[in-house]
Order: C-alpha cells, then sequence, then structure tokens
C-alpha cells in the first residue's frame, strides 16, 4: 500500500497528487501535525480530522507492521472492477490525456470501494481487485460488495473517456473461502495475497459481464437475499472451471419491506419463548383498534429477534381486516430526508427500473387516488419531486422555499394516514429506527403526537445505541427483548433441526458460543447440519 492507496480508503483520494508534491509518505505520516496539513492545503477541519484519526491507528512502526502474518481461513467476497475498452483508448488519447483518465477512473473507482468499507488489494493495469470482510469482518461483506459494484458501474458510466464518448466498467463479485497470508512484494509494496477458487471465479464473472453491469455468483446471492433486484444468468460454463456455474446479475435494490424479509423471506427462524412480549402487543393493537392509537418501542440487540417478533404479530393478525403500512430504514440513507416514507411510496406504486418518467407519474396518481386523496398538484409535484420523478407541470404556487416545501410535504403524508385510518385500523412498522434520517425522525415525531384519537398501532424497532424515543407520550409502551434463557435455546435448536438430535459435545457447543441470541443460534445451527 502506498499514500495514495491509503488516501483512497478514507475517500480522500483529491489529496494524493498534495501528498506526493510535499514528499509526505508513508513513512512520514505519523509525524504530521495539524499545522502540517493546513499548510499543504488540508483547509477542511472534517479532513483534517479523519485523516489525524487514521494516523493514530497506523502502527508505530509500520516496516515491522508489515511482517507476515499468520495464514488465516476466512470468508470473503471479491470484487473485480474492469475498464471497457482501454485498449482503444490507449491507441486514440495522447499518453496525456490517457494519464488523467486513468487517474479519474482509479479514484472513482477506489472511492466508491473505500465509501461502502472495502479494502482495494491491488491495481492490475485498469482492474481494481477489492475485498470486503477483510482487514475487518463483517457480516454485510456480501452486501456492501454489491452495492460498491453498483456504484461503481454508476460512477464510471457517467465520467468522459476523453475521446467523445463515455467510460464503462464490468464488475464480478464471488463469495467464498479464501487463505489469507503469504506476503508478495517489498516495503510499502508488500500485500497479503488471498488464494482459493473465489478469486478466479469474481475475475471470470467480471470478464463475461456487459458493460456497465455487475454480475455476482450464487454464493453472494444467497448471502444478499432479495436485498437487490437480481436477473438469473442461468449455470454458466466458465474457463478453469469444471462444473458450470450459477450467476446472476445485480439491476438495484430489491422490493422487500424490510431488511428481515429480504434476508430471510420464507424461512425464518421458528418463535420461541417471546409469548409474554407477543401478548402484550396484542394488548396494545386492541387499545388501537378501538381508536385509542398506541405504540410499541421494541428494542434489543442484533440477531435478537425483534423482526422475527414483529412477523408474528402480522401473522396473528392476517385473518383480520386491517391496512399494514411498513418503513424500512438502512444504514446507506442515514442522510437520504425521508428514505423511508420515499422507498415505501415506491413499493406501493410497483417502479419498475426500465419505466419512464410519465409512467412513474401515472402509477404515482394512480396510488394516490385509489387511496381516495384529493391532493393538490403542489403536494403531487412535491412527491414526484421527491421520487426523482421529472415532470413539466407548471406549478399553481409561487416558488416555496424548503421550509414550506416540507411543510407541505409532512402535512402530505399526516393527511395520508388520516385517511387510511378512517377506513379502519392501520398497523404501521418502523424498522431499524436507529438509522432513521433526521428529517423522518422529526415527521415521525410528528406522527406519534397525533395517532392518540386514531386506529392506530406503531411498532418501531432499534438497537440499543439508539436513546428510546418518544417515551414521554402516555400511549408509548417501551419493551426490551432479553436474550433465551439456555433452555429456550434448546428448544429453537430442536426446531430448526426438526427433532434431529445433535451430539451433546456439538449442542453444547452451540449454546456457548451464541449466548441465546436466536439469530446466531439459527446461523450456527444451519452450519452444523
Amino acid at each position: 500500500m502506498d499514500i495514495g492507496e491509503w488516501l483512497r480508503t478514507l475517500g480522500l483520494q483529491s489529496y494524493e497528487q498534495t501528498f506526493r508534491d510535499n514528499g509526505i509518505d508513508l513513512e512520514i505520516l505519523s509525524h504530521l501535525t495539524v499545522e502540517d496539513l493546513k499548510e499543504i492545503g488540508v483547509q477542511a477541519v472534517g479532513h483534517r480530522r479523519k485523516i489525524l484519526d487514521a494516523i493514530g491507528l497506523l502502527p508505530a512502526d509500520l516496516a515491522a507492521a508489515r511482517t507476515p502474518a499468520s495464514v488465516e481461513r476466512r470468508q470473503l467476497t471479491l470484487m473485480f472492477v474492469d475498464l471497457v475498452g482501454s485498449t482503444d483508448l490507449s491507441r486514440r488519447l495522447d499518453p496525456e490525456e490517457l494519464r488523467e483518465v486513468m487517474r479519474a477512473y482509479s479514484n472513482t473507482v477506489a472511492g466508491e470501494i473505500a465509501r461502502l468499507e472495502g479494502h482495494v488489494a491491488k491495481f492490475l493495469g485498469d482492474g481494481v481487485q477489492a475485498y470486503f470482510g477483510w482487514p475487518r469482518a463483517s457480516e454485510d461483506a456480501a452486501e456492501q460488495a454489491v452495492r460498491a459494484g453498483l456504484a461503481v458501474a454508476t460512477a464510471v458510466s457517467g465520467m468522459s473517456s476523453g475521446a467523445g464518448g463515455l467510460l464503462a466498467a464490468r464488475v464480478g463479485i464471488a463469495t467464498g473461502l479464501v487463505v489469507v497470508g503469504d506476503l508478495l512484494g517489498e516495503g510499502v509494496a508488500q500485500e497479503e495475497t488471498v488464494t482459493g477458487e473465489t478469486p478466479n471465479l469474481a475475475a471470470r464473472l467480471q470478464q463475461i459481464a456487459e458493460p456497465g453491469t455487475v454480475v455476482i455468483a450464487d454464493s453472494t446471492r444467497r448471502l444478499v437475499g432479495d436485498l437487490f433486484e437480481l436477473v438469473e444468468l442461468g449455470s454458466l460454463q466458465l474457463k478453469g472451471f469444471v462444473e458450470p456455474v450459477q450467476a446472476w446479475r445485480a439491476i438495484g435494490e430489491g422490493r422487500a419491506e424490510s431488511r428481515f424479509e429480504a434476508l430471510h423471506g420464507a424461512h425464518v427462524t421458528p418463535l420461541v419463548g417471546r409469548g409474554e412480549e407477543l401478548d402484550l402487543m396484542l394488548s396494545r393493537w386492541r387499545l388501537a383498534e378501538g381508536g385509542a392509537g398506541q405504540v410499541v418501542l421494541l428494542f434489543g440487540e442484533p440477531g435478537i429477534g425483534k423482526s422475527r417478533l414483529v412477523l408474528a404479530m402480522r401473522e396473528r393478525l392476517q385473518t383480520e381486516q386491517i391496512a399494514l403500512v411498513s418503513y424500512a430504514c438502512s444504514p446507506h440513507h442515514l442522510n437520504s430526508p425521508l428514505f423511508p416514507f420515499i422507498s415505501q411510496l415506491e413499493r406501493e406504486a410497483r417502479f419498475a427500473p426500465e419505466d419512464a418518467a410519465e409512467a412513474r407519474l401515472k402509477r404515482l396518481e394512480l396510488v394516490l387516488g385509489e387511496n381516495g386523496e384529493g391532493l393538490s398538484s403542489d403536494a403531487i409535484q412535491l412527491l414526484a419531486d421527491l421520487l426523482g420523478i421529472s415532470t413539466e407541470r407548471p406549478s399553481t404556487q409561487p416558488e416555496m422555499s424548503p421550509q414550506q416545501r416540507k411543510a407541505l410535504l409532512f402535512r402530505t403524508f399526516l393527511a395520508r394516514l388520516n385517511r387510511l385510518a378512517a377506513c379502519g385500523p392501520v398497523m404501521m412498522v418502523l424498522e431499524d429506527a436507529h438509522w432513521l434520517d433526521p428529517t423522518s425522525r422529526e415527521l415521525f415525531d410528528q406522527i406519534v403526537d397525533r395517532l392518540q384519537d386514531l386506529p392506530v398501532l406503531v411498532v418501531a424497532t432499534f438497537r440499543p445505541e439508539l436513546p428510546p424515543p418518544w417515551t414521554g407520550f402516555p400511549h408509548v409502551t417501551l419493551l426490551m427483548l432479553n436474550r433465551l434463557p439456555q433452555a429456550q435455546v434448546v428448544v429453537l435448536v430442536d426446531r430448526i433441526t426438526e427433532g434431529k438430535a445433535l451430539p451433546a459435545e456439538v449442542l453444547d457447543r452451540i449454546l456457548e458460543r451464541t449466548e441465546g441470541v436466536p439469530l446466531f443460534t439459527e446461523e450456527l445451527t444451519k452450519a452444523v447440519l
């Protein structure tokens, strides 16, 4: 790794030339001060803070830190990116022009990979190899890789080739067991090799990808579930692989209502040991059904079963005539205003990727019309803008300020809820509220305040890092999910194995390592099977 790659991992690749011009390499980094950074032109406080924090994580002796580590077996997701038509570009462009195009391309690819917590392992001419899940393990490595692949393909497609056209990249992604270890090269150029079938598979998938597309292996597809919209490419005969390989092309975001549904689908963990909690939620539903709106705040650590309990609640109410509205937050949209509301409207309108703007607008108006909403043209225009639908319809009112636009949007969403509740009881689910963007939080503040006289139950799930919101309201119930006692974990394992007895030492190991967390119990038990 050199200074340029180090900056790219921070998303600060624009400073690479500045660092090089001032003779700053990896050996000098640990001696930099705030004044040094100011002097060379790093004026943004946030950028200086990010650089200094990253320097603090560097080992005191960088050379010693590059001594060979022990060989390690890890599951990694690997990505290969290749620039389409680079040979032709080298013939058509002046060397200086080609250098600038390639630098911009490399910085863009590395920046998107770093933004989604990937590690750029090496640049191979016009190709890039990246790891997800190393050097820091991540349960979302496969998801991050696919998001990064889509971001890379989109970003590169908007870049000028310098020869009167646009660039395009091919991306291949695969997940599997690899061996990490054995250093190649010398000094700061040393790198850990990754060996196994997975790197070869990712490289082959990149080669068969169409320009501007992302192709993923079946191993990655199983991990991302329905988080993304995928097109099956069938069984492919790839060079170097004896058996045909199943592959998929990633198109974009999936249509599942929540991450839980996207990752689990119909294969959900059996519900064990949550009877009391389910009864409490049902009692709050009965109050809401009678017109006294309620909020249940369901919180607990990751994997503890929050989403599974919400699903059980929905299953208990499926025979009743209720309206269900589901909002899902995302760790990738923390700063995207009203993201849960946007994605809910998109699902409800059933937008297709190929839909033109006019078709999307008609679908949106149809959804709003079916719900009996007499919205003004300005409200519809605002909702269209929110969903990224371009229209040429003139506004009937003078240009609104940002605050006026937000106020109208809030009134529109609150009016939708009022009209829906007028038709019967409503269950509103807010998944992963710890990832709620500030604007959506402000809107939910108003929803919680105003639903006390409506037949509405809001169930919000969140992790302990979020201080429980809205607890000052009398119609809000706080419900914490604890880890399961050992006896209930044994029952859960028995249901997952469908009664097949595991050896005592295996069961003991599962109990010891999962520590009463249902999701971990499910994953480890299935791995054992």
